[in-house]
């Protein structure tokens, strides 16, 4: 997974993929946002101090899902008018990539279904209540959130910065399995899942601070 490390342009210092999938990174050092052309890495943003969290997640927190180990390798930061949530970008050890949703110590687990459904598949002006198909079960859209891009850190599996407000449509099947549309993209992106205990994902380094409790 390890990839050799390069030099920020910005400061200098060194960077490093752990993910040979990784698209966009964050220098831990100047905040500067890194996206990496074949072997250069340029400079296309900067990120500003995240704001701090409840989430005892943290870059380098390792778990299990599903008999399969992940590590915590990036991180999206959104925020809605009830609050903000995680997206964790997870990598799992045998290579493949997926997410860990974090949200008032509600967690999701989910992986981008590839390829990319048609965009005359996916619901293209969703509604509560509104039904959907996909891979022989049917989906029902829960709630539509107009959330705001917060910031970026670690490492991404495609490039995401300085993004305007996004639109999510929330799935739900009758079995309790869980989806959600991304609608920042074009065509939409479709992400599976479902919910997922804490105790559930075993999870270890995590970040541990005055008032949380395992």
């Amino acid at each position: 997974m390890s990839q050799p490390a390069a030099q920020c342009p910005s400061c200098g210092a060194p960077v490093s993929f752990r993910w040979s999938g990784s698209v966009q990174t964050v220098c831990e050092f100047c905040k500067s946002i890194l996206v990496r052309t074949d072997v250069d890495l340029a400079k296309v943003g900067t990120v500003a101090d995240l704001p701090p969290d409840s989430s005892p997640i943290q870059i380098g927190t390792e778990g299990v899902v599903d008999n399969k180990a992940f590590t915590v390798l990036g991180r999206i930061l959104y925020e809605y008018e009830f609050g903000g949530w995680n997206e964790w970008h997870v990598v799992y050890n045998d290579g493949a990539s997926g997410w860990l949703s974090d949200a008032q110590l509600e967690y999701d687990v989910s992986w981008q279904v590839q390829p990319p459904p048609p965009a005359n598949m996916l619901p293209q002006n969703p509604q509560r209540e509104q039904q959907f198909s996909w891979g022989g079960r049917v989906y029902q859209v829960t709630s539509i959130t107009t959330a705001h891009y917060k910031g970026v850190q670690g490492e991404l599996p495609f490039q995401y910065w300085d993004k305007a407000d996004c639109i999510f449509a929330d799935l739900r099947s009758h079995d309790e399995q869980f989806g959600t549309i991304d609608y920042t993209e074009n065509p939409p992106l479709l992400y599976l899942g479902r919910a997922i205990g804490f105790d559930e994902l075993r999870l270890k380094n995590v970040r541990e601070f005055e008032g949380w409790k395992r």
